[in-house]
């Protein structure tokens, strides 16, 4: 199913793969397909800690790429965006609906934007695409990112920092 003309509602469960978002005069929650972005706090600290350890990132860093990854979709998401979903559940703590969905602004992906910065990881629910494209090939490409963004050392690819006394 293609939503046109959706909205980003802002809320302080949002962050870089989960958040509110209206589509007309319905208002529900996506988790993005195909990618995990790192947590924003301690909630779930089983899962901070694998993903720090994912990226090689301190549980500092990964939190502050949390954030980044959040402040890009907000960012990205002030003008109008697609959502295309099939309305599969994604559970969540929110008693709010939370589906699983593909966002798309401008022709871009909103997967491969966070993958491409560093600020998401490849991982999680997959789907073909609406355009055709295989869900394999979608998530070779996000690979492909992911090393990109490794390679450079962007977003919790920054690797673990060390404070420094003055």
């Amino acid at each position: 199913m293609m939503l046109t003309g959706c909205q980003y509602v802002t809320n302080r469960s949002n962050d870089g793969d989960s958040f509110h978002v209206r589509c007309g005069d319905k208002e529900f929650t996506v988790r993005l397909y195909f990618v995990d972005a790192p947590e924003t706090n301690l909630a779930y600290p089983e899962r901070t800690r694998e993903q720090a350890e994912y990226f090689g990132a301190t549980l500092d860093q990964v939190m502050k790429t949390g954030k980044e990854a959040a402040d890009l979709v907000q960012q990205t998401l002030r003008e109008p965006f697609t959502v295309w979903t099939r309305r599969a559940s994604a559970g969540g703590r929110s008693k709010k609906r939370r589906y699983y969905a593909l966002v798309q602004v401008n022709h871009r992906w909103l997967d491969k934007m966070l993958v491409s910065k560093g600020l998401a990881r490849r991982k999680g629910v997959i789907t073909n695409l609406p355009d055709g494209e295989n869900w394999r090939e979608h998530a070779d490409k996000l690979d492909a990112l992911e090393a990109d963004a490794k390679r450079q050392h962007l977003g919790a690819w920054g690797g673990p920092t060390t404070e420094k006394g003055p």
